[in-house]
Formats: C-alpha cells, structure tokens, sequence
C-alpha cells in the first residue's frame, strides 16, 4: 500500500510516518514536504512541493497512492486569519478535488479537531474553518473521507517545531487526563488509528476523539 502524508514533521504527521515505517503493509511512504524533512528510510520518498493549492506538478504520486493522511496544520497563532484559512480550509479543498480529478478511489484520511463546527457560524476560527473543511469533503465527491477529530494531543515525542504556546501547554496534560480522561490522547495513539484508518476505513466517516483513541490502542 502507498499512502501520502501531509504535515509529517508536525507532532502528528510524525507519528504517522514512524507506525508506517514500521507497517509491513506499507511499501512506500509518500511525504509531501515544503522542505527536506530530515526522514531517511527505503520506504520513504521526499516530494517537495512549495504550492499546497496546486498538485499537477505531483500527479504522479496521487494516481499510485491507495490513501491520503492529512496531518498538515498551523497553530491559529502562528500566523494571520487570512493564512490560517489559505492553510486550513484552501489547502485541503484544492487537495480533494486534485484527487477526485486523477484518483477518485483514493482514501481521504483528514485530521480536523474536537469541535469543529459544521454550521461554520463559531466565533472560535479554528471550529468554524474545521468544519467548513469537513463540510466540503463531505460533499466534494470522493467516496473515502474519514474525519478524524481527536482532541488534545499529548506528546509521546517533544517536538521542537511544537508552537510556543503548545509548549506551555505541556505541564497541563497529566491534569487535563486526569479531569477529562476522554478528551486527551496520545500522540502515537493517533498515529496508529489514523494509520488504520487509511488502511482498512470506517464504518462512519467522522470519529471524535474517544473512538480514535480506541482503535489506536488496539
């Protein structure tokens, strides 16, 4: 199986890629990087791509792939509300509708967030711009969306690239758990279930964190 991986060296996409280094049913591992990710491995190809709104440059690449897993993000933080909804609404959208062009059978394995609101009416641009992405795959054609919406992701591995607010954040965890067990996972317990997903689907296309957290712990 060839499946394709977006934001791998985020906290999430990384996780993603170790499970499918280690997955026999995985034989290649696409990453589509902005910049050389540092990840050397005979499974894996580098693909830089500067242009996350245009992908015929990389047809190639999604014609062969079985699944996407679309871990690319950005802290609302991190950037202006324009860029934040260029990344997370846009990016995703000219991506959908790339592979409905080329590879219609392709599995779409979006990574949203706990609530994401589909009326798009949120005052909070992080559930608004979430489920208008959500709403459009959903409607965009292709028959194998999964979304998947975990909640707060506990790092099993510290990333430096984690935003610094992120990093504060990081102490809370063990009380967050603790309060709220159902609402935080583990970053390579969401690795492991968005793997599978992208291996063998859903019977639903939408999973909240609690059913995440129950496959990737399997």
């Amino acid at each position: 199986m060839r499946v394709i991986i977006t934001g791998a060296t985020g906290l999430i996409g990384a996780e993603v890629v170790r499970d499918a280094m280690a997955d026999e049913a995985i034989s290649e591992i696409i990453l589509l990087v902005r910049s050389q990710p540092g990840l050397q491995h005979p499974k894996i190809s580098v693909v830089l791509h500067k242009d996350f709104t245009a992908y015929i440059e990389v047809k190639e690449y999604f014609i062969k792939a079985d699944a996407v897993i679309w871990c690319l993000g950005i802290s609302q933080t991190q950037v202006t509300k324009k860029q934040y909804e260029v990344i997370t609404y846009d990016y995703v959208k000219a991506c959908a509708d790339f592979c409905l062009h080329c590879n219609s059978s392709i599995r779409f394995v979006f990574v949203s967030g706990d609530g994401a609101d589909r009326t798009e009416k949120s005052s909070t641009i992080f559930k608004r711009l979430k489920g208008k992405a959500e709403n459009f795959l959903l409607q965009c054609g292709l028959q194998k969306i999964i979304i998947a919406r975990p909640g707060a992701v506990r790092p099993r591995h510290k990333n430096p690239k984690a935003p610094f607010l992120y990093k504060l954040a990081y102490p809370l965890f063990p009380l967050i758990a603790l309060f709220s067990p159902a609402k935080v996972i583990w970053s390579d317990v969401l690795g492991k279930a968005l793997l599978h997903l992208a291996k063998e689907g859903y019977e639903n296309d939408t999973l909240e964190n609690l059913e995440l957290k129950i496959i990737g712990e399997k």
